[in-house]
């Protein structure tokens, strides 16, 4: 599985390069008729990752009846339906919580012994770099998102941000190099699709290719070969629920713009899922998955 993982962030590497010369040649990857598809990729690659908690919180809380399993999934929707509720109530309260969870979470990507700057740089990459050269396009998409006032707040404090967070990313990745080469070039790919690409293309091709697959095949190295069928299988209802409600959320709203929908309905799901996903990985401790 090591094995796997390592391949895993050499594709992520791989796939960067090509990104960057496709944005060098001009190709308009920024085009609203690719958000559609950018939304499908992030659910079909990226969601499926966190319907893996279902593994961990039959480890942790020892889920063993239908009583058991009911109250975990009635805990775990009421922190979603409450993440909705704040983006409800106080758009910009949710789209800075969103980021900062985020950050956080991405942050444990990278392996142990990577130092703890080289981290937070990473975590905050793909959220804070993208403002220093793609401010108005990032701030239409938070708009789409958490409403045009939220991200006209947001995003000027991440571009006061984005040109030291770059510099001192670069130094790390210099640093991180002489012990931690394959995290240097993941951090250092990953800082460049950030800066260079459009933003939303960026975050898609980190997310598909690399969050979402890591964490995916730690959680599978966590469990013994017999689980790991056991393990895919769990992870199918949510993620077809998962597909469900935002097959109706399209639906219900079909009269209004696609691209504005389909942004809002991703990232408001992500940020409702990422809460609950979080906290259970802090509770299990990161078990083995991330040692």
């Amino acid at each position: 599985m090591n094995a796997l993982i390592k391949y895993q962030g050499r594709v992520f590497i791989v796939v960067s390069v090509a990104l960057m010369v496709s944005v060098a040649l001009g190709l308009n990857l920024a085009d609203e008729r690719y958000i559609p598809v950018i939304g499908a990729l992030v659910v079909l690659l990226g969601m499926p990752h966190g319907a893996f908690d279902v593994v961990y919180a039959q480890r942790l809380l020892v889920l063993k009846t239908w009583r058991h399993w009911s109250l975990f999934v009635l805990g775990y929707v009421s922190l979603a339906l409450a993440v909705i509720g704040l983006w409800w109530l106080a758009p910009t309260v949710f789209l800075v919580g969103f980021l900062l969870m985020s950050a956080y979470h991405f942050a444990d990507d990278l392996p142990q012994g990577v130092r703890f700057l080289s981290r937070l740089a990473y975590g905050g990459s793909s959220i804070v770099l993208p403002a220093l050269l793609h401010s108005a396009e990032l701030t239409r998409l938070l708009g789409w998102v958490a409403g045009g006032p939220s991200a006209l707040w947001v995003v000027p404090l991440l571009q006061q941000l984005a040109g030291i967070w770059l510099v001192i990313t670069l130094c790390l990745v210099v640093m991180e190099a002489w012990h931690h080469p394959a995290a240097a070039l993941e951090l250092g790919a990953l800082t460049t699709i950030s800066v260079l690409a459009p933003p939303l293309v960026a975050f898609t091709v980190f997310f598909c290719l690399m969050h979402s697959p890591r964490h995916l095949l730690r959680t599978l190295a966590a469990v013994s070969i017999v689980e790991r069928t056991r393990a895919v299988w769990l992870a199918v209802g949510p993620t077809v629920l998962t597909f469900v409600v935002l097959g109706l959320g399209v639906y219900v709203f079909r009269d209004e713009p696609l691209s504005a929908r389909v942004m809002q309905l991703v990232f408001v799901s992500l940020a409702a899922l990422t809460l609950p996903h979080m906290l259970l990985l802090n509770r299990v401790g990161r078990l083995a998955v991330y040692k």
